[in-house]
């Protein structure tokens, strides 16, 4: 059996049934919460929460990958409570968050004296191999982020990091991408130099473009291809989205796309106040209530749908292992 770790510990890869791969729980500032938001209401966001995660699972959703990490108000006691709470499998991931410079906490640190390794490769490890804090939570997913600045230092390093992880433990990456500025190539560049196999690695935001010679592209290095905004129409309308994926589909890459919304039960960037980002269709539904129907009208097969939402993740998952 290969398994994967959960906010609920193992599972079987065979039983995640279609998942999501690339969505949140709480996207949340600490500092800002601490200081600025004097409205957060724990009993009534964990509410809202498990209603929101037993609506997915009665839609049949069987599994999440929450991939908020540190940088975007990881805490994964929430997490675990919640997991007990619905039986949607909720799969956590580590890894930090940045578009350009690392925490201070990460700057000022030396690498370890134990080999010479970077502080990021040992914490990341140790959330996959031991657990996330003193949750007994393992990781079964790793994150790292590049966006239109670019890969500057910051950012390389925590690529690298990441990569080095993924060597040691064998999880999946998973990243946050610019696809307009074609950020996946430098992302798979990098992991590549650290010799990450790239058929391991899903190139998240990839559905944020319409330049499908950039997509095929990156299938063609190995990766697979993150389908994952589905709601969030001010990145890309909703009609451009479809016609993407049912073409690529057309073109036969329906065994490298996952789908996808990358929204949450509550975040504090968006949530409660006026923004740019509150979208009428951005909610964990919309893929089944929207999407599925408007593919199937272009033509995508059901068997191609099964692959993005069930196969696909099946072998993300399935595929782990150190090298």
């Amino acid at each position: 059996m290969t398994s994967v770790q959960t906010a609920r510990g193992e599972v079987d890869v065979a039983s995640l049934g279609p998942t999501l791969m690339h969505e949140h729980v709480f996207v949340l500032d600490p500092d800002i919460q601490n200081n600025f938001e004097a409205g957060w209401n724990e009993e009534e966001r964990m509410t809202d929460a498990v209603e929101k995660l037993n609506g997915l699972y009665a839609a049949g959703i069987g599994t999440m990958v929450d991939m908020t990490v540190v940088g975007l108000g990881r805490y994964i006691p929430r997490v675990k409570s919640l997991a007990m709470t619905t039986k949607l499998n909720i799969i956590v991931a580590t890894g930090l968050y940045t578009f350009d410079e690392v925490p201070g906490w990460f700057a000022y640190r030396p690498p370890s004296a134990t080999g010479n390794v970077d502080i990021m490769v040992e914490l990341f490890v140790k959330d996959i191999s031991e657990g996330i804090g003193d949750t007994g939570i393992r990781a079964g997913v790793l994150k790292c982020a590049t966006d239109e600045p670019g890969v500057t230092a910051g950012v390389e390093r925590v690529i690298r990091a990441v990569a080095k992880a993924h060597r040691i433990t064998g999880v999946p990456i998973s990243t946050h991408s610019h696809a307009p500025s074609r950020r996946g190539l430098e992302q798979q560049a990098i992991l590549e130099d650290e010799g990450v196999d790239l058929n391991r690695v899903v190139i998240g935001h990839s559905g944020d473009t319409t330049d499908i010679a950039y997509l095929e592209e990156l299938i063609a290095r190995g990766s697979w291809l993150g389908m994952d905004r589905f709601g969030l129409d001010r990145r890309l309308s909703f009609e451009d989205r479809i016609a993407v994926v049912s073409e690529m589909c057309a073109r036969g890459h329906h065994t490298k796309m996952v789908l996808s919304h990358d929204v949450h039960c509550f975040s504090d960037r968006v949530d409660g106040r006026a923004s740019t980002f509150s979208q009428p269709n951005w909610h964990y539904l919309h893929i089944l209530n929207e999407v599925l129907p408007a593919l199937r009208s272009k033509g995508v097969a059901e068997d191609q749908i099964h692959a993005m939402l069930v196969e696909n993740p099946r072998q993300i998952f399935g595929n782990q292992g150190t090298y």
